[in-house]
């Protein structure tokens, strides 16, 4: 038997070597113990007793009180060698040795500004490529004295905060990272992190390098050092899209659709940031289920908003299964102004010309007007809350501007 090369010694030291005997009753007999190194080997599987050996020419390694950190190969290539044995060439690509440009950084996916009208508040939202670090830092960020509430929402990691600067006062173990300022200067802001140990990594290379940075000045990290860095990025607006009544009984689902939709706009003009189901009053006319979506995108400026919105409207028209769409748009902030009408709307039901009279006090507009504008205006308030805006009843309430972590 042939087989690809297999780097043991960097699994582990030493292998009980075992000779078969007699292959076709699988009886073994222990000889000594040796070293073992990159060979030709086996994976073998013995049916009677369940026992996995590694057969290297005539000699088969079992490991003595040891587990060995071994996948299924990608590609298996079985073959008997009795009616109790069979065995899978294992994959010599396992086996590589593997070469890390930068071993101790992880890099975001991107970090992204989004800013109130008159910039006194900010959310700054993280999209983590290694979700265990980024809820590490969330854990002592939330304590940093700008942050008023902080959260997570699948591997993305949402600040909310008063803009301006502060003093950090970091503890190891307790308190080791943190945000010390947010400064918005004209069309960008501009984030400065501080950490200790690992968490000066994570507060300098691992955000430097994300996505849409577009500056940035740090420190040596790493160790027991303490780090400093700051990361400029663009100034975002929030733009919320509301839709419903996008299927039919036969095909589609708003969700899905709007999902996909936005998945294709998704730039780093108009970054894609949440999308969330929300959970309407059950009214006689629903498809189903009765829930519209909210998509929350964070804008640069006027002009992507508009090649955002248009964009998403013809996609919308297009593929759409229902006469009935609804499409509304709302540049805000908060968009606290439509709290009370989404709360009705998930208790009870609520008239067309009520809807579009608190889409123009509320200053939405109004892009497709069929009866999935109910829906689909009650919607917006819920952006980036998707595991509350699901609940049956639940109520939204104010975003409170007073710190709570």
């Amino acid at each position: 038997m042939t087989g690809p090369v297999w780097c043991w010694q960097e699994i582990i030291e030493k292998f009980i070597v075992i000779e078969i005997i007699q292959l076709d009753t699988c009886i073994v007999r222990c000889l000594y113990s040796t070293p073992v190194y990159p060979a030709n080997i086996y994976l073998i599987q013995l049916a009677k007793p369940t026992i996995p050996i590694y057969i290297y020419r005539k000699w088969a390694f079992r490991s003595n009180k040891l587990i060995l950190p071994l996948s299924i190969p990608r590609k298996k290539e079985v073959f008997g060698i009795t009616k109790h044995i069979n065995a899978c060439a294992l994959d010599n690509r396992q086996t590589e040795e593997i070469t890390l440009d930068d071993p101790y950084t992880v890099p975001y996916r991107g970090i992204y500004a989004v800013c109130d009208a008159k910039n006194e508040y900010a959310e700054i939202i993280e999209h983590s490529n290694c979700y265990s670090g980024a809820a590490w830092s969330l854990y002592h960020y939330a304590k940093a004295p700008l942050i008023l509430k902080a959260r997570s929402t699948g591997n993305m990691i949402r600040y909310f905060m008063k803009t301006g600067t502060s003093k950090l006062e970091l503890k190891p173990s307790v308190a080791a990272a943190g945000i010390e300022s947010v400064i918005v200067q004209g069309d960008e802001v501009e984030i400065t992190y501080a950490g200790l140990g690992g968490g000066g990594v994570g507060a300098t290379r691992c955000r430097a390098l994300a996505d849409g940075v577009l500056s940035y000045r740090i420190s040596e990290s790493g160790g027991e050092r303490c780090a400093k860095g700051a990361v400029v990025v663009p100034r975002r607006d929030r733009v919320l899209i509301g839709i419903d009544d996008t299927d039919s009984k036969d095909i589609g689902a708003t969700w899905t659709l709007t999902h996909n939709i936005a998945k294709e706009l998704d730039c780093q003009e108009a970054v894609y940031l949440s999308h969330a189901l929300v959970q309407l009053f059950p009214v006689p006319e629903k498809t189903q289920n009765c829930m519209s979506t909210v998509l929350e995108f964070g804008c640069v400026d006027e002009k992507a908003k508009s090649k955002l919105v248009d964009s998403f409207k013809k996609a919308l028209e297009k593929y759409s299964a229902s006469r009935e769409t609804g499409l509304v748009v709302l540049s805000d902030f908060y968009a606290k102004g439509l709290y009370s009408y989404s709360n009705r709307c998930r208790t009870e039901r609520v008239s067309k010309a009520d809807t579009l009279r608190c889409a123009e006090e509320n200053n939405v507009e109004v892009l497709l007007d069929g009866n999935g504008v109910i829906g689909a205006l009650a919607s917006l308030p819920w952006f980036g809350r998707p595991e509350e805006s699901i609940v049956p009843g639940t109520e939204i309430k104010p975003m409170s501007l007073e710190k709570t972590n």
